[in-house]
């Protein structure tokens, strides 16, 4: 197939779900603590890592849309690119997804409240989101391989794949599926507890235990880079070539402007896969994208808010009223002094 101009650059798999909140004290009690519902899924969160940086054009989600669909959700989706980024699929006969994030102490537990929609590959088949050229998912190694398999049956589809698996199958059992699908995922990237549960490693992670896991893990067939999400370590990005740590954005030092995680992994991948797209593939400097595409996230509960342009120089959007490239230029110079010389 023809490499079309209106090819998007990034389409993620992730589901798009309503949360709810619940906080317990330790023995289950409510705590009194209260959250509005809010946007939430995977999907959106790596949707809007990459927005950061790009286009809605670039970028592709399938938001299913039941007959409750706020009004409030779709005016927050119009304002990150509508259309142009989302492509929505409406079922008057279901309601929307959703979702209930249960805090108890700091234990998070996560159940869906309506039934889910899996999205595949061919649900991007003649809408605006197909072959797009790098394809995120986030599920199991089975479900993984069903995803892979689609693709294969796509002609003329050939996607840089970047796989996020979930982590109740990040355990030893599961390691004989992923060893089975590594050679066709171009970006493996759990983080760092999940990839020591997965490999039977210590749980408390080191840098050195990460690196331990990243190595086995590209050791084990996977195609291009292993990148292990390590919060405020930053993430270590290994190929066959070279490996290091890229920094995070916000350090331990910072730890008053992490607010909630939630969605600060998704977001790395999605920025990640911007830096791909604006760097032609280099993926130490790509990560470094994620890395602000993350911070962003961890700044308040729920998504980056985009807060409008740089008028002083008439372009750029700014997030959280700051600018990406400005962070992205101010944690730069750590980048080359870490990977030294070529």
């Amino acid at each position: 197939m023809t490499d079309s101009p209106h090819r998007k650059a990034f389409v993620s798999l992730g589901l798009f779900i309503i949360d709810s909140f619940e906080f317990l004290d330790e023995e289950g009690k409510p705590t009194g603590v209260t959250r509005e519902p809010q946007i939430g899924g995977g999907g959106i969160y790596a949707a809007v890592g990459a927005r950061i940086w790009l286009s809605p054009r670039n970028i592709g989600n399938i938001v299913d849309r039941g007959h409750d669909f706020p009004a409030y959700v779709q005016t927050e989706l119009d304002e990150l690119g509508g259309d142009d980024m989302f492509y929505f699929r409406d079922d008057a006969t279901r309601k929307t997804t959703t979702a209930v994030n249960r805090y108890r102490g700091d234990f998070r537990m996560f159940e869906y409240t309506t039934p889910r929609v899996q999205i595949t590959p061919k649900d991007t088949l003649g809408t605006p989101l197909e072959h797009a050229k790098m394809l995120h998912f986030i599920c199991s190694p089975q479900r993984a391989a069903v995803i892979l398999g689609e693709v294969a049956q796509i002609e003329g589809w050939s996607p840089q794949t970047i796989y996020e698996p979930i982590p109740d199958r990040c355990v030893p059992a599961e390691l004989p599926a992923l060893e089975a699908i590594l050679p066709q995922i171009s970006i493996l990237s759990p983080n760092a507890e999940e990839a020591l549960t997965l490999l039977s490693l210590p749980s408390q992670p080191t840098k050195e235990l990460v690196e331990q896991a990243g190595s086995i893990l590209l050791a084990k067939g996977t195609r291009d880079a292993v990148i292990i999400r390590s919060g405020a370590m930053g993430a270590y990005v290994l190929t066959r070539d070279r490996s290091l740590w890229v920094p995070a954005f916000w350090m331990p030092q910072d730890a008053e402007r992490v607010v909630d995680v939630t969605g600060a992994g998704n977001a790395f991948l999605g920025g990640l896969a911007a830096g791909l797209h604006l760097t032609d593939g280099d993926v130490f400097e790509a990560a470094l994208y994620g890395s602000v595409s993350a911070a962003f996230t961890i700044e308040q509960g729920g998504l980056p808010r985009l807060s409008g342009l740089q008028y002083r120089t008439g372009h750029g959007e700014m997030w959280n009223d700051d600018m990406p490239h400005r962070r992205h230029q101010e944690k730069r110079p750590a980048l080359w002094n870490a990977m030294g010389p070529s």
